[in-house]
């Protein structure tokens, strides 16, 4: 009798915790794109999600776009919208179509890590990313630069990257060739260890970015500016740049299809594959009550 009353009063708890966590308000989502918002066709159920959209703006919920691309690529993807975009992994925060707050990195200790990719290592396929555009070498494959125009809009080529453009810059983003430079990532982040952060958005995608200059630190000063805490802000994510941001966020989703074990351990629940338009059916669920 005493196990019974003892197991009764557990699923009361339970249930009771689970009550709470559906009454918490949640009055903030961010969002990553590839593998997350967008599903193996990069695209998405642009009706389903302008519906989600439009209520999630009459309740006073903020739409953030937090991803490692370029600002010029996120506004391909949701147009004119009043909304916020966190770009370039973090350093770069718009609010709809004004810069809203950005950070770039220290230009000597830049070119010192480029020169080091570029000059040491041999790697001429890089993107060197700054906030009015994104810079590859004109001598680059053609396959090369069409994969990079899909995700850099705004993108230039350049002679050399040893004379770069004056520009802010904020990140340098490439794709690490295991055969012939296997421990690259490796050793670029102990050569520059007290400079530079590495995250992967997975298959060996790099970005090198600033410390601190993370999905999730951008978060945190956006929270901060609104009076907002992590325990109203929702997060979806499926990669490695992901993490900080799902640790950082009280509800936070880990998609189904990302292959980051880590992940499902940081993440709160996790939400059907990007392929089953996931975030929008986690918001219906959980956020609009459908």
């Amino acid at each position: 009798m005493t196990n019974f009353i003892a197991c009764h009063e557990m699923d009361i708890m339970k249930t009771t915790k689970r009550a709470m966590r559906r009454i918490i308000m949640v009055k903030a989502i961010a969002v990553d794109m590839d593998g997350t918002f967008l599903d193996s066709k990069k695209t998405y159920d642009k009706l389903r999600f302008e519906a989600n959209f439009t209520e999630l703006r009459n309740r006073d919920i903020t739409f953030i776009a937090a991803s490692g691309n370029q600002y010029a690529k996120l506004k391909s993807i949701f147009g004119d919208r009043d909304m916020y975009f966190i770009s370039e992994n973090g350093a770069v925060i718009y609010k709809g179509n004004e810069l809203y707050n950005y950070k770039s990195f220290n230009r000597q200790v830049f070119q010192q890590v480029v020169d080091y990719l570029n000059m040491n290592q041999s790697i001429d396929q890089l993107v060197i990313c700054g906030l009015k555009s994104a810079y590859i070498l004109k001598h680059t494959s053609e396959a090369f630069k069409e994969d990079t125009r899909f995700y850099y809009h705004q993108l230039k080529e350049i002679d050399s990257l040893q004379q770069l453009p004056e520009d802010d810059y904020v990140k340098i983003a490439f794709n690490i060739n295991r055969e012939t430079h296997p421990n690259v990532d490796e050793e670029v982040a102990t050569q520059f260890s007290n400079d530079i952060k590495l995250v992967s958005s997975g298959h060996d995608s790099i970005d090198i970015i600033m410390p601190n200059m993370t999905k999730g630190q951008a978060l945190k000063r956006l929270l901060d500016k609104w009076g907002m805490s992590s325990s109203e802000l929702m997060a979806f994510g499926d990669a490695n740049n992901d993490k900080d941001m799902l640790a950082f966020a009280k509800h936070s989703y880990v998609m189904e299809n990302s292959h980051d074990e880590e992940l499902f351990n940081i993440a709160s629940a996790v939400a059907p594959s990007n392929d089953k338009q996931g975030v929008l059916t986690i918001i219906e669920q959980e956020v609009l009550k459908k």
